[in-house]
């Protein structure tokens, strides 16, 4: 029936294509072009009587009206198994290292490989016997891939309750051999493999119960966890001007995060950042294991120079892997870089689809289809109990770093946790640049609350009388509003901004978080006898200098508690009687 369904192509604009067919399409189904011996994959997007309008994930140069269209009657899908770790892919799932192997440093549109090589032999463990009753995504048994314990389940696809007809033995096998037959409550049988298929547009639910995303994800970003903290199975954006180092602030968290997966979708990113990711993951020590950081990492890698169509492909893509992961009871972060692009993307196609436009001529979907992807987050329950996640943090790239266009705005209304990029922190070199002004989030940090509370006080606070200052000067200002000042700066300097070329302070752990930010709280709800306003400056200049020295010595270490001492000691010194007396109550 595949071979016969098919097209010819009556008017091309862009990457969008109009065809003409005979019988019938699907919504959504996978088509080819057939160009000479090119063979372009494209996805029907619209249906209109006898026509079907299809974005083309390829460059449509050369195209001609009558050319012939293949339709499959298959979703966009992905490949799930072993051998996914590790793997640079393109938004269609196309392993990038093989291609260049193949096409050299210029890709060619319409040549696809297969994502997992068939060949491969995997050490498979069954953990199943004949009899056993299971649901889909129960474990059969798993296979070795890098770290992991791969568990091998039975297809997300089979409805009910499923009786083990057969398991292999333990041995070596490969992707295409079956190792289990499973019968249904009608008898029909079907066959479990290492590997199964999945449409990328469809959420993966093969568990007992999705969950209220209630545990902190420590990223050891100081000004994240402690002030705008990030929920494990949560979600989060961050927005900011170009320049203002989302990226370096992800690939920072890949390597620190307490998550078991990393999941990279570069969406449209500028050619050079895609070049650099791809260079350094491999060179980057995973600080938990010892190891390449990639071999627990998948980069799905989309460039701004590649079709626009592939960039939608690329971020549900990652989505599926992620949830694939998940379904193992492993945490996994899917970083997305940037959804912006993703979105210029739709509106491009869009325009080609002569749709009505809504705000700055985005899409009037345009928020249904963010929300739908961040949705696809979440802590889940499986049928054995173990708990899994996916936290998905997505980089917005507002034009002019202007939070109130459309793109920032509908992503504000759907994740759980907002981190905006400062123009002017990232030109004052304070890293992360992350404003704690306009920053919130709704989830908890391990941090006590009323810390919490206070420190937000004190940055609003030393703000305010920044501000005050830049109009009746710093002789303006009373000393105690110079104080809560000078106290503002010194939270920010010392705790909140990190330097990422420190092996000490570009990470810290939540301990250290929680001694540090209570030591801190201390000074903050301290009053200082203090001359004038040059003493006060002089004093918090030499503290900030020793808090930044303190920063970078190994926690709990005798120099570290050598320096807390000597930190001790000063602020006794210009301590009030009455704190004296409170401290030390």
């Amino acid at each position: 029936m595949t071979s016969k369904r098919t097209g010819h192509i009556r008017k091309i604009s862009g990457n969008m294509v109009m065809v003409e067919f005979v019988t019938f399409v699907i919504q959504n189904e996978v088509a080819y072009i057939i160009h000479g011996k090119e063979r372009l994959k494209s996805e029907v997007i619209r249906v209109r009587g006898k026509t079907a309008e299809m974005q083309v994930y390829e460059n449509t140069g050369g195209l001609e009206i009558g050319d012939q269209v293949e339709f499959t009657g298959e979703l966009l899908f992905v490949e799930l198994g072993p051998g996914l770790l590790g793997q640079v892919f393109d938004g269609l799932q196309n392993p990038l290292p093989q291609i260049a192997e193949e096409c050299g440093f210029f890709l060619k549109r319409g040549v696809y490989f297969e994502a997992l090589p068939d060949e491969a032999q995997w050490d498979f463990t069954p953990i199943r016997k004949k009899g056993d009753r299971l649901r889909a995504g129960d474990r059969l048994g798993s296979v070795p891939e890098k770290i992991f314990k791969h568990y091998i389940m039975v297809p997300f696809n089979l409805q009910g309750i499923l009786e083990v007809v057969s398991i292999v033995k333990p041995g070596k096998y490969n992707l295409k051999q079956p190792i289990a037959q499973l019968k249904d409550k009608d008898g029909k049988l079907h066959e479990a493999f290492l590997q199964q298929l999945w449409p990328v547009k469809m959420p993966i639910q093969a568990y007992a119960e999705k969950l209220r995303p209630r545990e902190p994800l420590v990223t050891k970003m100081r000004l994240i966890d402690s002030l705008f903290p990030v929920a494990r199975g949560g979600t989060y954006c961050i927005p900011g001007p170009f320049g203002a180092g989302k990226t370096v602030l992800q690939h920072l968290t890949s390597k620190h995060a307490e998550v078991d997966i990393v999941i990279v979708a570069a969406c449209g990113e500028r050619a050079g950042e895609a070049v650099e990711l791809l260079k350094t993951f491999p060179q980057i020590t995973d600080p938990r294991t010892g190891k390449p950081l990639s071999d627990r990492t998948v980069i799905i890698c989309n460039t701004s120079s590649m079709p626009v169509a592939a960039r939608e492909s690329s971020v549900y893509t990652a989505v599926t892997i992620a949830e694939y992961y998940r379904q193992m009871g492993l945490n996994v972060l899917l970083l997305a870089d940037s959804t912006s692009r993703w979105a210029q993307a739709m509106r491009e196609m869009s325009g080609r689809l002569e749709e009505i436009p809504g705000e700055e001529a985005f899409p009037a979907y345009l928020e249904s289809r963010i929300a739908s992807f961040y949705e696809r987050a979440g802590a889940i329950k499986l049928y054995d109990g173990e708990i899994g996640s996916v936290t998905i943090g997505g980089t917005v790239s507002p034009a002019g770093g202007n939070f109130e266009e459309p793109v920032t705005q509908a992503t504000l209304k759907v994740v759980g946790a907002f981190h905006g990029l400062s123009r002017e922190r990232s030109d004052a070199r304070r890293y992360p640049s992350i404003d704690p002004l306009i920053s919130w989030s709704k989830y908890k940090s391990f941090i006590d609350e009323e810390q919490v509370r206070r420190g937000h006080q004190i940055l609003r606070k030393g703000h305010n009388v920044a501000q005050m200052m830049k109009v009746i000067g710093e002789e303006g200002t009373s000393l105690n509003d110079f104080v809560d000042y000078l106290k503002g700066e010194f939270f920010d300097f010392v705790y909140l901004q990190q330097n990422a070329f420190d092996k000490v302070d570009e990470s810290t752990s939540a301990e250290r978080q929680k001694y540090i930010f209570g030591f801190i709280y201390r000074i903050l709800n301290s009053e200082f006898d203090f001359e004038d306003k040059d003493h006060a400056r002089q004093f918090f200049q030499r503290l900030r200098q020793e808090f930044r020295g303190w920063n970078s010595v190994q926690w709990n270490t005798n120099e570290f508690k050598k320096i807390e001492k000597e930190i001790s000691a000063l602020l006794e010194e210009k301590l009030t009687k009455d704190t004296e007396e409170k401290i030390s109550a």
